[in-house]
């Protein structure tokens, strides 16, 4: 999961997924980090102007809506049920994600730096 590092809500989304998943599995690192840029490249993705969360799956990149129900996909009850939004159309899903996406900074703020993960969960981050 490569999610923007600054940003309080993505930040607080990446907790969250750590707090509920079902099993421990994702592995994270903030898109602006060395490990994050590497893997947007390695998979052929700009590394510039993100303004969504990134889940790479079995070699394939999911992005915005498709990446936030692959995450819920992977977390416990009730949280996974949220997949059922995939029956509606992907524009529609993506029109309302870009909304929060494009005004994530003005609604939930914005931190200095990227977090920097404890001991507890650097075995969790992309170095």
């Amino acid at each position: 999961m490569l999610f923007d590092g600054v940003c309080v809500l993505c930040n607080g989304s990446m907790q969250f997924v750590l707090r509920h998943e079902r099993m421990p599995t994702f592995h994270f690192a903030p898109i602006q980090s060395p490990p994050g840029r590497q893997a947007l490249i390695a998979y052929g993705q700009a590394v510039e102007d993100w303004d969504s969360v990134v889940v790479i799956d079995d070699g394939t990149v999911y992005l915005k809506s498709d990446a936030a129900l692959r995450i819920a996909r992977g977390l416990k009850a009730p949280w996974s049920w949220l997949t059922i939004l995939r029956v509606l159309p992907r524009g529609l899903r993506d029109w309302f994600y870009d909304r929060v996406a494009r005004n994530r900074y003005r609604l939930f703020g914005r931190y200095d730096h990227c977090m920097v993960p404890g001991p507890d969960l650097r075995r969790r981050f992309l170095s």
